[in-house]
């Protein structure tokens, strides 16, 4: 009687363990699924309009600030659902498609006129109206005094070189020109892992020759300007979301 019982309970467990794995499983976008809804009117109008307003924000710099544009990378990619999680969950089981787009400008600049190439930057930011959003304050005052040689490094006197303005949108930084420790420069650009495959996975190099080296050998140093924002969500409910 106990061995039936305990072979009852082991096919019933068996049986549980193969309804759960069999569960997670189950839900994922398939490639097909995913690709068709990359190529949607809606996910491309996203995917346009955005990357369209990040490129927008390049130009700005460009035409508005002491930088001269060299590079531009755009990365794009859309990401299927995963299945039900059951156990490690972060919400990813609820999304059929997930999209978002990187931009990325290197920019060349006159190291040795690093004070006004800040303070021309700052000027823009501090219009309202301006894609560019670092104005001045206290911090950035200080920065570029401390560029020009008037006064020490606003982050301390043992700090590294400050080489970064960032915020919620937007991350500027460049290379150390006071600083000259090893890897205290702007690299060049990561490799683009996923496959050209758009509408999916999609990355752009303009111009494909152009390299960080040849840029910094023209102009003397780099700033890189990083911009990312999601364009495209539809979750398994049917419930579409353009970011």
């Amino acid at each position: 009687m106990q061995l039936r019982r305990f072979r009852w309970m082991s096919c019933a467990l068996g049986a549980a363990v193969m309804f759960l794995f069999s569960a997670c499983g189950s839900g994922a976008t398939s490639p097909k699924e995913l690709r068709r809804l990359a190529g949607s009117s809606e996910a491309v109008g996203a995917r346009e309009r955005t990357e369209g307003r990040l490129r927008g924000v390049v130009r700005a710099y460009a035409d508005r600030t002491p930088l001269t544009l060299g590079l531009v990378e755009v990365r794009d990619n859309c990401k299927g659902g995963a299945a039900k999680e059951w156990f490690f969950q972060d919400g990813d089981d609820a999304v059929k498609i997930n999209c978002s787009v990187s931009v990325t400008a290197y920019y060349g600049a006159d190291p040795h006129r690093m004070g006004d190439v800040l303070e021309g930057i700052l000027s823009e930011g501090d219009n309202a109206q301006s894609l560019v959003p670092f104005g001045h304050g206290d911090y950035r005052r200080k920065l570029v005094s401390y560029y020009r040689g008037h006064e020490s490094n606003p982050l301390g006197a043992q700090a590294p070189e400050p080489a970064e303005l960032s915020d919620r949108d937007q991350t500027l930084s460049w290379d150390s020109v006071r600083d000259k420790s090893p890897g205290r420069v702007i690299g060049e650009p990561e490799e683009w892992l996923l496959p050209q495959d758009p509408p999916v996975s999609r990355y752009l190099r303009e111009p494909e020759a152009a390299t960080v080296a040849g840029i910094r050998d023209r102009y003397g140093m780099m700033f890189r300007l990083e911009l990312h924002a999601g364009y495209y969500r539809m979750f398994k409910d049917e419930k579409t979301k353009n970011l």
